[in-house]
């Protein structure tokens, strides 16, 4: 009879096999290293926040003709320096309404100090539509159309939410548009950057011997000049006569010349301490070339170090561009970037009378702090057991 218990016992007890088929998958001894990192991510609050508006910005910025009411290059020559407007829902005779509307702006100027002052004209109401016939644009340069997601539609009114330059140009639309260059660039420049750090930082570390020494002594070199003056200088030498295009991507080959270095050493150390494991070994006796080992087992074992570091240097590339196309020597007009925009407010007595001006350095201010939390959440997330 216990013979007989055993056996019935043994048929009613799941297999290993079977269990560990039934093993919850939200369980930490089943998930996934890429599971646990995002279960850590996840308690990161501020860096979820900052990766959902980062998301939302680049959509933002994907869509700037159809979500901006104005074109860039549109002007309202009768609006030059003109404050943001006040979106109202309250009118003195009718009443709230639930369709917001916006007042049109009369000019004054002082007859002393020759400023010139915009105020409400309540005689003029420009009630707000959404998906309106506008100005006419080709989303991604393809695309005719000329809905916009809201705006004044054919009524001779204004719409700047957020002040006009000196020219009349509507800073809230040209924000949006110099977001597209400005986050562009920024992605665009570290894909560049993070292909020759691997190569480079890959071969360092793997071979070591002359091609080790070489790479680290090229590093050294560019590690120790000065950043800004190096930037200024290779931007300087950019031909005047490129079409915007040209000095875009010449911008961003300048900045990966300079860039790749901090990303090369990681990976250089990471793989000094990774080619001697049993896994290495087992691929190179199965006859893997040195390339395939790099790429396919040692950079994939550190990969999450990779993305904190590529996430950390995208407002790297962002603040640089910025700072060029500020000091003169980047991107130029009629090209609209953040950088670009604010050449505007070099003139501190200009600022004085239109702070207004500085709204791309907030965008820029909140991105640069956006990537921040989102490095902070990946770099925890990188090491899941802490």
């Amino acid at each position: 009879m216990s013979g007989l218990s055993t056996v019935i016992n043994q048929l009613r007890r799941p297999s290993r096999t079977k269990r560990r088929k039934t093993a919850d998958p939200t369980s930490y001894e089943v998930a996934s290293q890429w599971q646990l990192m995002w279960w850590k991510f996840k308690k990161h609050k501020l860096a979820v926040i900052s990766a959902i508006l980062l998301i939302l910005m680049y959509l933002i910025v994907m869509f700037c003709e159809f979500l901006s009411p104005n074109l860039a290059g549109t002007r309202f020559t009768t609006y030059k320096n003109a404050p943001p407007q006040k979106i109202h829902f309250v009118d003195s005779e009718t009443g709230f309404q639930l369709r917001p509307f916006v007042y049109g702006m009369k000019e004054s100027v002082d007859k002393e100090t020759f400023l010139r002052t915009f105020t409400e004209d309540k005689t003029q109401k420009y009630p707000i539509r959404f998906f309106v016939a506008g100005e006419s644009y080709k989303m991604w340069g393809f695309i005719p159309s000329n809905i916009h997601l809201f705006g004044l539609g054919d009524s001779k009114g204004a719409l700047i939410l957020m002040g006009t330059d000196q020219l009349g140009h509507d800073l809230f639309s040209r924000i949006i548009y110099g977001g597209r260059i400005s986050l562009s660039f920024g992605l665009v420049g570290i894909a560049l950057t993070l292909v020759i750090g691997l190569l480079l930082g890959g071969i360092s570390g793997y071979l070591g011997g002359v091609s080790d020494t070489i790479i680290q002594r090229i590093i050294d070199f560019l590690i120790c000049i000065p950043t800004i003056p190096l930037w200024m200088a290779l931007s300087a030498a950019v031909p005047k006569d490129w079409t915007p295009t040209k000095i875009y991507f010449g911008l961003i080959i300048i900045f990966s010349i300079i860039g790749w270095t901090g990303l090369a050493r990681v990976v250089r150390g990471k793989i000094l301490s990774l080619r001697e494991e049993d896994f290495t070994m087992a691929a190179r006796l199965a006859g893997a070339s040195d390339l395939r080992i790099i790429r396919k087992h040692l950079l994939p074992s550190f990969a999450s170090f990779i993305i904190v570091n590529v996430t950390l240097s995208i407002p790297a590339n962002i603040l640089g561009e910025t700072a060029l196309s500020f000091l003169g020597i980047g991107l130029q007009a009629p090209v609209v970037s953040w950088g670009v925009l604010l050449q505007d407010s070099q003139n501190l007595d200009t600022l004085a009378h239109h702070p207004w001006l500085l709204w791309p350095a907030a965008f820029i201010m909140l991105t640069v702090l956006m990537f921040n939390f989102l490095g902070d959440g990946l770099r925890d997330a990188a090491d899941p057991y802490k």
